[in-house]
C-alpha cells in the first residue's frame, strides 16, 4: 500500500486540439508514457493529482480523460488547477461519477481524505499579490484551503498538496505558509511549473516544512513515490 503523487496530467482526449509537445519533445506521446508508468500500481495503492488534469473546456467533454484515470491500478484522487474549466460543482461532478462509473477517483476539495493514518489536504491554490480579480480567487483558496485542514481531525498527520507552489523564488505566500505552520504541516507537493520555470522551483524545507515540485515533465512523467 504506497502513496504517489504527479501533478499536470493535461490529458486531452477530448480535446485534441490541446496536445502537450508543442511544449517540447519531453511531451510526445506523453499519455502512453504515464499510462505505462501507473502499471506499476497496485488496487491498494493511492494517487494523487494536484491540478491540471484535462485540456477539456466543459464537464462533458471531460469524460474519455475521466475514465483514462480510473482506468489506472488503485485509487485516486484529485483536485483542480487553473487549466481544468470543466471542474464544475461536488454534485455534478458527484452525478458524473455516477454516471459513467468512475469508482476509482475521488475530488479532494474543501475535504480530506485519509492514507492509513495520514491526512491528505489541498487545494488549487492561486497567485498573491495580482489584481482585484485575482484577490478574489486568491482569498476564496485560501479558504478552501483552511476549510481542508479544518476537515482533518487535529491530532493526525497532514500532507498538503496544492497545484500553485507555495514559494517561487524568491517570493513567499505567507498566508498559505501561515496556514501550514499552523497545522503543523511537514509535507508540500505542487505542480504548475514547466521547463524554465523549474529552476525557481523550491525544493527543500522552509520553516520545517519540505517542498517538492511534482509537475509531470519534471519527474519524467512517473509519480513520485511519497510512502
Amino acid at each position: 500500500m504506497s502513496l504517489y503523487v504527479m501533478a499536470d496530467f493535461h490529458l486531452c482526449f477530448g480535446a485534441n486540439d490541446k496536445p502537450m509537445d508543442i511544449f517540447g519533445k519531453k511531451w510526445e506521446g506523453y499519455m502512453e508514457k504515464i499510462e505505462n508508468s501507473c502499471k506499476v500500481f497496485k488496487d491498494d495503492d493511492t494517487l494523487v493529482i494536484p491540478g491540471d488534469i484535462s485540456w477539456a473546456t466543459y464537464l462533458s467533454s471531460c469524460v474519455e480523460d475521466l475514465k483514462f484515470i480510473d482506468a489506472l491500478p488503485g485509487r485516486k484522487i484529485i483536485s483542480k488547477g487553473n487549466h481544468d474549466y470543466w471542474w464544475t460543482s461536488a454534485k455534478k461532478l458527484g452525478e458524473m461519477k455516477e454516471k459513467y462509473g468512475l469508482k476509482s477517483i475521488h475530488f479532494l476539495h474543501n475535504n480530506h481524505y485519509m492514507y492509513e493514518d495520514i491526512c491528505l489536504c489541498g487545494n488549487r491554490g492561486w497567485i498573491s499579490g495580482g489584481g482585484a480579480d485575482d484577490k478574489k480567487i486568491y482569498d476564496r483558496e485560501l479558504m478552501r484551503l483552511e476549510f481542508s485542514l479544518k476537515s482533518a481531525p487535529a491530532e493526525n498527520e497532514k500532507i498538503v498538496f496544492t497545484h500553485f507552489p507555495v514559494v517561487y523564488g524568491n517570493v513567499v505566500d505567507n498566508n498559505v505558509l501561515a496556514l501550514l505552520v499552523k497545522n503543523n504541516v511537514k509535507r508540500c507537493y505542487y505542480g504548475h511549473l514547466h521547463g524554465l520555470e523549474e529552476n525557481a522551483a523550491p525544493e527543500g524545507k522552509l520553516h520545517g516544512i519540505e517542498f517538492k515540485l511534482i509537475s509531470a515533465d519534471y519527474l519524467d512523467f512517473k509519480p513520485y513515490k511519497i510512502i
